[in-house]
């Protein structure tokens, strides 16, 4: 760290321009990152991964909805199914690399170090977290296919945060700490995410698997233990020193917390006093399920007074 502050201070006395100053930063991280990652796809310059953010937010904010804005909304209920069952598998391979990459029984739960070594399941890891890099762009389809089915209450602020941010912090897991303490976020992710993707699959299949859908309310409960479980987790590469960076435990303390708070606050709102929302919306169909709400009878008479109307005529 004192490298950049001594950088830093010799910069603000010089007439280096800003293009200089900031290839010195980089010649400095680059001493710093994985050597074993060098001329790696997409992992010399964060350049790539900022581009592919951007062109994700460009299209599901401007571009998709402008093509989608005099179209009638995509059912795609076929390639919905295919996508979350792809989710679903890749998450639980990932979950299973990451037990046989160190998580079952080799790595400490206390604090656990980077391995840069050469050996079998250092590589493992290493692998493993540039897949899961790549899951992270693999997941701007969720957005896209909300815009292309006009679902846009579900493209909110904290769903554009998450999945904006997530490709930058992969980014870096792979380059500078592929492995260690910071994996145990990753796999439990992984883990959340079989059952996330598997809740999406089902309510993609039609109306008639609504009955089994009725454990919707408690996936923003384990959501919430997810981060709940990495902040102690991060807490405890502070209290304990094994080598492992101490300011990517602050970040992932930090991280967690925002988190926290962020699905708290759409927990709250979304199912307060105790229940699910009036309007039940399977998250990957074409079709508003109302159940629970005194509207109801409402639709359901209006329909049927169309139904008479239509047939007089």
């Amino acid at each position: 760290m004192s490298g950049f502050v001594k950088i830093a201070i010799d910069d603000y006395y010089s007439d280096n321009n800003w293009t200089t100053i900031i290839n010195k930063y980089w010649m400095l991280a680059e001493r710093v990152s994985d050597p074993r990652v060098q001329g790696w796809f997409m992992f010399d310059t964060p350049i790539a991964t900022f581009a592919m953010v951007v062109a994700y937010l460009a299209a599901v904010l401007i571009l998709v909805p402008l093509y989608m804005e005099n179209r009638k909304p995509f059912r795609l209920k076929r390639t919905l199914i295919c996508y979350n069952a792809f989710q679903v598998l890749l998450s639980l391979y990932m979950f299973y690399e990451h037990l046989m990459s160190g998580w079952w029984g080799d790595y400490s739960l206390t604090c656990q170090p980077v391995d840069y070594s050469d050996s079998e399941k250092a590589r493992r890891m290493l692998h493993l977290c540039w897949v899961y890099y790549f899951s992270k762009l693999s997941e701007f389809a969720d957005t896209i296919f909300f815009v292309l089915r006009k679902k846009k209450s579900q493209i909110t602020w904290l769903h554009l945060y998450h999945h904006s941010l997530t490709p930058f912090e992969a980014w870096l897991l792979v380059k500078f700490i592929a492995g260690g303490h910071g994996t145990f976020s990753n796999i439990v992710n992984n883990l959340v995410h079989v059952i996330m993707y598997a809740y999406y699959m089902m309510a993609a299949m039609g109306p008639q698997y609504q009955k089994y859908l009725w454990w919707k309310k408690h996936l923003t409960t384990l959501q919430l233990i997810q981060f709940f479980m990495v902040l102690f987790h991060s807490i405890s590469a502070l209290v304990y020193d094994c080598g492992y960076p101490k300011i990517i435990a602050s970040g992932l303390i930090l991280h967690s917390t925002i988190f926290i708070v962020l699905f708290t606050n759409f927990y709250m709102k979304a199912y307060k006093d105790g229940r699910a929302p009036p309007e039940i919306e399977t998250c990957n169909n074409n079709n508003t399920y109302i159940t629970n709400s005194p509207m109801k009878n409402n639709i359901q008479e209006d329909y049927a007074g169309h139904m008479l109307k239509q047939k007089v005529q």
